[in-house]
């Protein structure tokens, strides 16, 4: 599991024994306040979102499909209550776009 948090805040898990790499997401706050992903380190990678392909509501999350800079498709999913970030689906051939 890889967590992260806006305004580049890192943080873990304490509730995960295997060990993560820590996921870093830089924001962007439009004009409702919705924070959006413009940039995510992987570690001390970064991959710069070069386009928000989609967004969705759960219950408890929010989710954006972006392609980076790399080519490659990322879902990532925000806990707002919680200020955590995942990385829940990587392809780096970017087929999923």
């Amino acid at each position: 599991m890889i967590l992260g948090t806006c305004n580049s805040r890192t943080a873990g898990s304490p509730a995960v024994s295997e060990p993560s790499m820590v996921l870093r997401v830089e924001c962007y706050a439009g004009h409702r306040g919705e924070e959006t992903p413009r940039r995510f380190f992987l570690g001390e990678r970064a991959v710069e979102v070069a386009e928000v392909l989609d967004r969705w509501l759960a219950p408890d999350h929010r989710y954006f499909k972006v392609k980076g800079d790399d080519g490659a498709a990322y879902i990532l999913r925000h806990d707002g209550a919680a200020g955590h970030w995942e990385l829940v689906m990587y392809d780096r051939t970017g087929s999923a776009i």
